[in-house]
């Protein structure tokens, strides 16, 4: 029965159903935005040397796995979606090694080596998955002594779904970004999608001190921060300089690298 029971909340929270709009969206090499400045900002806090071995929690289509390889490093991704990890295998296969899997269940580990990894990265994933506490006990379980997670995602103070947004000072003829809610953890049920199934997606707003404490909590220590603007620059309008402005001082993304001693 539990086992059961643990099937039903992994295909809930699986990504299924929207799979082939998202793969759609980002393809097999990573939307603009994984290309231009999320996998970059993520590869720079890695420093993934030849023959290491890396876990991608929530690895979606797969679009790390050429990256990892062309560094020599060696690569496992894993994702509670089946249809995400079959789109993976047949682009990235050569590449890597892809797990159906749930990244937030007690025995995962079961599945991969503990504590022989490493590295684990979450490239725009973490946001996606709940509860916190138990996917970053599995990253913490999975690495070596000294190994990296690194975590990146759109930047929890800025960018809350649903409770922020960009408005517009008239008088100072100045871009602003409007924050509603921060404090309060928010599940956040995103835009419904058509494709071959109809389907929603979930994301997780946290404040930054819960990500914080939950990496201590499991022995994971910062050492590395970066907050990323978008690569994208506003041209040809009359707000055109307040625009580019907003977009180089209000970051898109947080990065974080943590130790884990």
């Amino acid at each position: 029965m539990a086992q059961r029971n643990n099937a039903k909340r992994a295909a809930s929270r699986s990504w299924d159903p929207v799979a082939t709009w998202y793969a759609g969206w980002v393809g097999a090499q990573g939307s603009e935005h994984h290309r231009r400045t999320a996998i970059p900002t993520v590869l720079q806090l890695l420093e993934l040397q030849s023959g290491e071995r890396l876990l991608d929690v929530g690895c979606g289509t797969g679009a790390l796995a050429p990256y990892v390889s062309r560094l020599g490093a060696r690569y496992i991704g894993i994702d509670s979606s089946r249809r995400l990890i079959a789109f993976a295998r047949r682009h990235h296969s050569e590449q890597g090694r892809f797990l159906i899997a749930d990244a937030t269940q007690p025995d995962l580990l079961g599945s991969i080596e503990a504590g022989e990894f490493d590295a684990v990265t979450f490239l725009l994933s973490i946001q996606d998955i709940e509860p916190l506490e138990a996917v970053v006990r599995n990253a913490a379980g999975a690495l070596r002594t000294g190994g990296r997670a690194v975590l990146l995602m759109t930047h929890p103070c800025f960018r809350i779904p649903r409770q922020s947004g960009w408005g517009w000072d008239e008088q100072r003829r100045l871009r602003f970004r409007r924050i509603d809610r921060y404090l309060t953890p928010l599940t956040v049920p995103m835009k419904q999608y058509l494709g071959g199934r109809r389907g929603a997606t979930r994301s997780y707003h946290r404040p930054l001190q819960q990500y914080v404490d939950a990496l201590a909590d499991h022995g994971l220590w910062i050492d590395r921060l970066r907050e990323v603007p978008t690569h994208r620059r506003a041209a040809g309008a009359s707000r055109a300089r307040a625009h580019r402005l907003a977009d180089q001082e209000i970051p898109l993304f947080l990065a974080m690298r943590a130790v884990k001693r």
